[in-house]
């Protein structure tokens, strides 16, 4: 297995004030995508900048090819409500004390 990063980003700008009803309902489909990725053991940690600007997650799998239909099957970027990439991604240090201040 091999480590990856995805980053989306809105299509729209300024989502959080411009985003539909239905993009929201679309955005809390792809919070259920990666809390099913992260309950299978694949998802190592996923979220939005606070502006809604763009989202990061990191999760394993077996090559590029699988880490990218990873991506195409968030139901945000199948429906066009974001637009993504994919990187493979090395975890050089993690700090297992940190806490959120």
């Amino acid at each position: 297995m091999a480590t990856f990063l995805y980053k989306i980003h809105p299509k729209k700008e300024n989502f959080n004030e411009t985003g539909s009803q239905e993009d929201f309902k679309i955005m809390g489909e792809h919070f259920l995508y990666l809390k099913n990725l992260m309950e299978k053991g694949v998802l190592f940690f996923a979220g939005p900048c606070l502006d809604a600007s763009m989202g990061l997650a990191v999760f394993s799998a077996e090559n590029l090819s699988e880490a990218q239909k990873i991506l195409d099957n968030d139901p945000a970027v199948k429906n066009g409500v974001v637009k993504g990439e994919v990187k493979e991604f090395k975890l050089s240090l993690l700090n297992n004390d940190w806490q959120e201040k």
